[in-house]
């Protein structure tokens, strides 16, 4: 593979600064933007150096506990979008998405691939990455749309098939795309580094699966997890 230097990196923050200078222009949250720009460029800097320490390392302790970490983020950002009923969800949206992301991994790390060790950083911490990435997204989606739905007079399960559905909206127009619009981190990434794409396509469809399958396990359990919160809130309200 072609080593990116620091110099070649600000090159590809011309669309960046342009998109920015557009937000600015309309008075939109270029600030909330900055912000997850200044933290990408944080988190990404140190996990690259952390995850050597990881990789060489070769602990099962460190691992388990790189992801605990891992799902703790995912399931408080997860619930971004309804600020109001954060803390009273956040157990339920930890739940769901170490159950649905959880068991996921399991199938696909130690059933698919057969990792040995069963830990092997190199495989289990990217993988459990986008596990719980596309199940943060898909939770974040379903929370917002569910509370806008039940806002709006709708009953749980009307609510609850709205949220359903607009969760899986990004996955499901993954699905479509994939292979014909793009090529997935994944399947690029092994191109890149030689691997025939064959063997990359392979890998790609185990990937999509698992996205597909996470994500919409961590959003069922959550919605039912949910269903007395709400139902407790609005009772409170009257």
């Amino acid at each position: 593979m072609y080593t990116l230097s620091l110099s070649d990196l600000l090159f590809a923050f011309i669309p960046v600064v342009m998109v920015l200078a557009v937000m600015v222009y309309q008075s939109l949250q270029y600030k909330t933007a900055l912000y997850a720009l200044a933290r990408m460029l944080l988190q990404l800097l140190l996990i690259g150096y952390f995850l050597i320490y990881i990789f060489q390392a070769e602990n099962s302790w460190i691992v388990l506990a790189t992801l605990s970490v891992m799902l703790l983020a995912a399931s408080w950002i997860a619930l971004r979008t309804v600020a109001a009923q954060r803390k009273a969800l956040y157990l339920k949206a930890l739940l769901s998405i170490a159950l649905g992301g959880g068991l996921t991994l399991i199938l696909v790390t130690q059933v698919v691939i057969g990792l040995t060790p069963w830990y092997e950083p190199s495989y289990m911490i990217p993988l459990a990455g986008m596990i719980f990435a596309n199940a943060m997204t898909a939770i974040s989606l379903a929370a917002e749309r569910y509370e806008t739905a039940r806002a709006g007079g709708l009953s749980y399960e009307q609510a609850s098939a709205e949220a359903y559905n607009t969760a899986l909206i990004p996955v499901i127009n993954g699905l479509f795309a994939v292979g014909l619009v793009s090529l997935p981190g994944m399947m690029t990434g092994q191109i890149l580094s030689g691997v025939s794409p064959l063997i990359a396509a392979r890998y790609q469809i185990m990937v999509m699966a698992m996205i597909f399958g996470a994500s919409g396990l961590s959003v069922l359990l959550f919605l039912r997890l949910i269903k007395e919160n709400y139902s407790t809130k609005r009772a409170d309200d009257a």
